[in-house]
């Protein structure tokens, strides 16, 4: 071989050692210290620049088979901006049936000074810990002396009681990832299902080991006086060893419209499916569906919640005295429960303190409220299930597993349809959920086991009509009166908007938020009457809505109460566009001109429709006499538009939003 080809050799093996990422804590290089900007993406604030996760077992004789997992991280902050990624929080289970134990270590800040490499260990005062609620605690570290350029590094060690469900692992987060790996050891008496999401899919290695645990045992010795004699028992069983790996992740960006960006993060999500223990029959958990939902209605704080009754017979007889129609008899058991139980803000198919007791002291969970709903239903004659839920903020249940839901609902079935209801939300109605549930499917369990998917995305058309009559005067200013009626999902969300805040707060901030507007009356109906449109009154005026150029008047015939910007943003999108519920708003404005004008120029008619008939928009404008007359119809007739669509949809709101932006012009004559 020549010379200057073994040199050649030679060089590129050092450069590879030289910039071969160290993925060991205390290994911290200079060249990472000096490093200004991420090299592939210029724009973030941070960076992770590993993440390595283990999830192992060990035995204890008073335990059994312990749950351990341990993370190390090395992150770099570019920028100021990227100084929460300095702070981290790990929750930790502390409710009954095996409180989990948390432990930080190696916490370590980096930076470069006077070009050597200096440390700053986390102190005491650095970690907090604090109770979330009876379920939850969370430890919090904010690393000491950072800075533009620092390196921080720590780990920490999680030790559960519980192997039923292993913690996630995102391997994508909101900042780049260089490199992302988990390893699990499995013992051969747990088999766990394990699902992987997102885009990007990490190398999978399986591998088989072994490991050992040791059980000690005594026995009386009568010989020799009553001593206990010791010994102990090593007993050896295979493991599955899989080592996941993802390097250069981007960063997830947040979007308009997507309902949990974790639904397509690079994650993997695993769950206990079967354990099988010597001399013992196996036993499923969560294989498919059918085993999911046998396994959840077997629960003691599930199934068995739904045949008890004696707690409110007495009261629900009084509810439907009288009552014949299914209708009435789901409105009014719906309304008993929201009067009688106030929900307490947390989520859950399992009963924390049972629904007698919830039900006596008119504070509940998600499942003491809507199982409860669901006996009362029942008992009334009419074909209900619980249906399971994972809320928007849970992600969505694509994979067949206990921990997809965190939520239930009750459904009355009606042939081939379902009446879906939720009485932890004093605004719902039948078949208006909260918007927290309107995540793609849910779960009916009935009473024989079986289960059917049920498609939770309304298809009712949630409207938001606004009629408005406004006068303009030479200088530009106006006044008038405006009308708005909402109903279905908008109305939902309208009256939790305003529950918590009195009258003249709720004024201001309209007020505010719409370009200083001067409201001299207002009124509201259908408050309480939830079956009725919402219904909002407001005289107003204004000096902020028109420009007067020499002698002409321009004046967005909307005012403020269109958008002024096109929310999508992003010149392509992997994720599906999701509103929630279809809707259309609707205006309806006659302007009247100041006297002495003309109208000069009036935005012309359009209109657009989106394929496959999931959008259209409407615009028409006319003059009559002294008054310009404008109708615009926006229109969305899919809860959930596939993300192929984005440079349509994009498209369709960027016409609209520059249509209902135009100006009249009106002239001085």
């Amino acid at each position: 071989m020549k010379l200057k080809t073994v040199i050649l050799i030679v060089l590129l093996i050092v450069v590879a050692k030289t910039n071969a990422q160290n993925f060991e804590l205390g290994k911290v290089s200079i060249a990472e210290l000096q490093e200004k900007n991420h090299p592939r993406d210029s724009s973030a604030v941070a960076a992770i620049l590993f993440e390595k996760g283990k999830n192992s077992f060990e035995y204890t004789q008073s335990d059994g088979f312990v749950m351990t997992t341990e993370v190390k991280v090395r992150v770099k902050i570019y920028r100021k901006e990227g100084y929460d990624w300095a702070t981290k929080n790990v929750r930790y289970y502390i409710g009954a049936g095996g409180k989990e134990k948390l432990y930080f270590s190696d916490a370590i800040t980096y930076n470069l000074v006077n070009g050597k490499i200096e440390k700053t260990k986390l102190k005491g005062d650095g970690e907090f810990d604090e109770v979330i609620n009876k379920y939850w605690a969370q430890k919090k570290i904010t690393m000491p002396n950072v800075t533009e350029g620092s390196v921080i590094e720590f780990s920490y060690v999680l030790k559960s009681f519980s192997v039923s469900a292993p913690r996630d692992w995102y391997f994508q987060k909101s900042i780049p990832v260089n490199y992302s790996e988990y390893k699990m050891y499995a013992p051969e008496y747990f088999t766990y299902k394990s699902n992987l999401k997102g885009f990007m899919i990490p190398k999978v290695i399986n591998e088989k080991g072994s490991n050992f645990f040791t059980l000690s045992n005594s026995a009386r010795d009568l010989v020799n006086k009553g001593q206990n004699n010791f010994s102990q028992e090593k007993t050896e069983y295979s493991e599955t060893r899989t080592t996941y790996i993802l390097e250069n992740l981007p960063a997830l960006k947040d979007e308009v419209y997507v309902n949990n960006t974790d639904n397509y993060r690079s994650s993997l999500v695993q769950e206990l499916a079967m354990t099988k223990f010597p001399n013992q029959p196996s036993k499923s958990y969560s294989t498919d569906w059918a085993s999911v939902v046998k396994t959840i209605y077997d629960y003691d704080d599930f199934g068995p919640e739904l045949n008890k009754t004696g707690y409110f017979e007495d009261d629900l007889k009084t509810v439907l005295n009288g009552l014949t129609s299914q209708e009435d008899k789901v409105a009014a058991i719906i309304k008993h429960v929201k009067a009688t139980v106030k929900w307490n803000d947390y989520y859950g198919y399992s009963c924390n303190d049972g629904v007698k007791k919830a039900y006596k002291e008119k504070t509940g969970n998600i499942a003491e409220i809507n199982l409860m709903l669901t006996a009362m239903l029942r008992y009334a004659g009419l074909n209900a299930n619980p249906v399971l839920v994972s809320t928007r903020s849970n992600g969505i249940s694509i994979f067949p597993n206990r921990t997809a839901f965190n939520y239930v609902i009750a459904a009355v079935e009606n042939g081939s349809t379902y009446t879906l209801l939720d009485a932890s939300d004093l605004s719902s109605t039948p078949n208006v959920l909260p918007f927290r549930a309107l995540n793609w499917f849910g779960r009916l369990i009935r009473k024989d086991g079986s289960s059917v998917e049920i498609d939770l995305m309304p298809t009712m058309v949630s409207n938001d009509a606004t009629t408005m009559m406004y006068s303009l005067d030479e200088n530009g200013a106006i006044s008038g009166k405006l009308r708005r009626q909402r109903d279905n999902h908008n109305a939902l969300l309208f009256r939790n908007s305003f529950k918590n805040i009195n009258e003249d707060s709720y004024v201001e901030k309209l007020e505010n938020d719409n370009n200083k507007i001067e409201i001299q009356e207002y009124s509201r109906i259908n408050e309480k009457e939830l079956n009725l449109p919402l219904i909002e009154s407001i005289a107003f005026k204004g000096n902020n809505f028109s420009e007067v150029i020499g002698d002409k008047i321009y004046v967005r015939p909307l005012l403020s109460f269109a958008s002024s910007q096109n929310p999508f943003k992003q010149e392509s999108r992997d994720y599906p566009i999701d509103f929630g519920f279809p809707f259309m708003d609707k205006f309806i404005v006659n302007v009247t001109i100041p006297e002495g004008f003309t109208v000069e120029y009036v935005p012309e008619s359009l209109s657009l429709i989106v394929e496959n008939g999931a959008a259209n928009f409407k615009y028409s404008s006319s003059v009559s006499g002294n008054t310009v007359q404008i109708m615009v119809i926006n229109q969305l007739n899919a809860s959930i538009i596939p993300a192929g669509y984005y440079g349509t949809i994009k498209e369709y709101f960027q016409k609209l939003t520059d249509k209902q932006n135009e100006k009249i012009i009106l002239r001085k004559i």
